[in-house]
């Protein structure tokens, strides 16, 4: 098994997949900031705690629109025979609203039902919709 992590690395190297991941968690990273930057406040100031998910969907418009620059534009550039336009659009927008949901589920669950504070959650639906949506977007989106 230990042998097969480098070649594994290397095959995903070779095919370009490595640098899809790298730069899609940093572009993710930063779309993340962005969402924190919208969700945080208004979850401390705006909706009460076991409201929580009431920010996501603003947090969510912002950040997915600054997702499918940094996206379509770095993380998945010269991948696929993909034109850009409406349909892609289309499709990234319910990508994205699929990892929100997926998000929105996540921080419902640990906010109103486990009664934890409303960054807790953060990090898990981030997780889990950073995997979701890294694989939808590569063979979906931007095949």
């Amino acid at each position: 098994m230990a042998r097969e992590a480098p070649a594994r690395l290397a095959e995903l190297r070779d095919s370009g997949m490595l640098g899809q991941i790298v730069r899609f968690g940093i572009a993710g990273g930063i779309s993340t900031l962005i969402y924190s930057a919208v969700y945080l406040p208004l979850t401390f100031w705006v909706f009460p705690r076991e409201h929580a998910v009431y920010a996501v969907p603003f947090a969510f418009a912002v950040a997915v629109t600054a997702g499918y620059v940094l996206h379509s534009r770095w993380s998945f550039r010269g991948h696929g025979s993909r034109t850009a336009g409406m349909r892609q659009q289309a499709q990234f927008v319910g990508v994205q609203a699929s990892g929100m949901a997926l998000n929105a589920a996540i921080t419902w669950i640990g906010t109103a039902w486990f009664g934890l504070p409303a960054w807790a959650p953060l990090l898990p639906a981030v997780a889990l919709a950073t995997i979701f949506t890294f694989i939808l977007n590569r063979w979906l989106v931007f095949a």
